[in-house]
């Protein structure tokens, strides 16, 4: 099953915040619980913090299957050495088809290509999936965090790298 990527717009805001509650609902409810995926989803994915991102160069991206939307991706360029992959989501009806990996070999090009030598990333020490699957990838857990989010809640985080040669 192969994907297409397109760059996401203004015009796509609602979009990527549908996809981004039907993700986060269907899949971490168990990882973060409902009260806390309810305000990350209105922290991180308000119209406004969304359309702001969009303004000041983060590259949204949505993944499409036969034109219709199956997830996005979000990678900020730092410096011209280092590269953020800030979202990398998926819905729950294509995992375990290698869309995922599609997705993340993606971010590697695009990254590659903007002159990254290295790729960074965040996800939730819960997340064993995701960690055994960055892992396959070549990323390397390089700190851990913990941050206040407000509300009561934290992001209890691994950080991964991985070198782009």
């Amino acid at each position: 099953m192969s994907l297409h990527f397109r760059p996401a717009a203004a015009a796509d805001i609602p979009l990527l915040r549908d996809l981004a509650a039907r993700i986060w609902r269907a899949c971490y409810v168990e990882m973060i619980g409902l009260a806390q995926i309810e305000y990350m989803l209105g922290w991180m994915y308000s119209a406004e913090k969304l359309a702001a991102e969009l303004r000041s160069g983060v590259l949204w991206e949505i993944a499409e299957i036969d034109s219709a939307p199956v997830g996005f991706l979000a990678l900020t360029f730092h410096t011209a050495e280092l590269a953020e992959l800030n979202k990398l989501y998926l819905l729950p009806e294509h995992h375990g088809r290698g869309c995922g990996q599609q997705m993340l070999a993606h971010a590697i090009a695009t990254s590659r290509a903007r002159g990254a030598t290295e790729l960074r990333l965040r996800v939730n020490k819960a997340n064993t999936r995701a960690v055994r699957a960055y892992d396959r990838a070549g990323f390397r857990i390089v700190d851990s965090l913990v941050a206040d989010i407000g509300g009561g809640f934290v992001m209890d985080d691994y950080v991964l790298a991985r070198a782009l040669p």
